[in-house]
């Protein structure tokens, strides 16, 4: 994920949980930054972040059932599911189903611990259960104490880009993801700082396109996964699909299915996800724990 600054190796470590009382992260960025330390430690941060990201992120979703076992098929019958590094919700149907899906949201806050933490917040296509990722959103990312905060698309397998590192908290985020053929024309807008918006038309011609998504990540790597960043809220606006030719809710599209995150060894969750509201259009999604 992330287009490649340098592939260094990135150690266990900066994966591992720095003592931190659980539901309690607090600290601030260091009032004695000044402007120009700010902008050197951002452009420090985009290359940690694009060197966490190049260690092997999988993206597809990882569900969970009680004991910590891992679901290798999708769970398209459901209403409900628990995943390890998903929240949100799904709709699902058969190959080529879905042309669209889009939200809007307002960026979350978060606050930082010494630890690296991140969490992407994004609307796409496929992931379900199947290899393919057609996404893009906003993501916050936890490094060296100081949130920093970055629009970003991926058509995965393929790398990751990071777009615009001026999102700040509160921005007003739309993010669509629009198929024509084998063309898919990824769109977000940062109306209140519009330095971070974009549009690009990428190619892909193994994608499924079998589900839509709007979803918060805690992305998932072979050495583990990463603590989830605190957010108090994220609500999901003006979620909508396009499938089978006919546009609307998240809640009127194929299988609607809510997803709840849920820690390692699938105990208690990570965050809680509400019911659909506002016509099936809306939900909230509310941190609880980062592991």
């Amino acid at each position: 994920m992330i287009s490649a600054v340098a592939a260094l190796g990135l150690a266990v470590a900066s994966l591992a949980a720095v003592t931190l009382a659980v539901g309690h992260a607090s600290s601030r960025p260091a009032a004695h930054v000044t402007a120009a330390s700010r902008a050197e430690l951002s452009v420090k941060a985009r290359i940690a972040l694009t060197r966490y990201l190049s260690q092997g992120y999988q993206p597809r979703i990882k569900l969970a059932k009680p004991g910590g076992q891992n679901l290798n098929a999708g769970a398209r019958n459901a209403s409900a599911v628990q995943s390890f590094n998903w929240s949100g919700y799904a709709d699902t149907s058969t190959a080529g189903a879905f042309t669209g899906v889009s939200a809007s949201w307002r960026q979350p806050a978060t606050f930082c611990s010494p630890e690296q933490r991140l969490t992407s917040y994004w609307v796409g296509l496929d992931g379900f259960d199947n290899g393919t990722v057609e996404q893009l959103g906003t993501l916050a990312w936890c490094f060296e104490g100081l949130p920093y905060y970055f629009s970003w698309w991926e058509m995965f397998p393929g790398g990751s880009v990071t777009v615009g590192a001026t999102v700040q908290p509160g921005d007003l985020i739309s993010a669509s993801v629009k198929r024509s053929g084998t063309n898919y024309t990824l769109t977000l807008n940062d109306f209140t700082t519009p330095g971070n918006s974009f549009s690009t038309v990428q190619s892909c011609t193994t994608c499924e396109n079998d589900s839509a998504e709007w979803i918060a990540e805690r992305p998932a790597f072979p050495i583990g996964i990463t603590p989830l960043t605190f957010f108090r809220s994220w609500n999901v606006r003006r979620g909508s699909q396009t499938s089978n030719g006919a546009t609307g809710s998240i809640g009127s599209g194929p299988n609607a299915t809510q997803i709840t995150m849920i820690d390692a060894t699938a105990t208690y969750p990570l965050d809680s996800v509400s019911n659909l509201s506002g016509g099936g259009f809306s939900f909230r999604a509310r941190w609880l724990n980062s592991y």
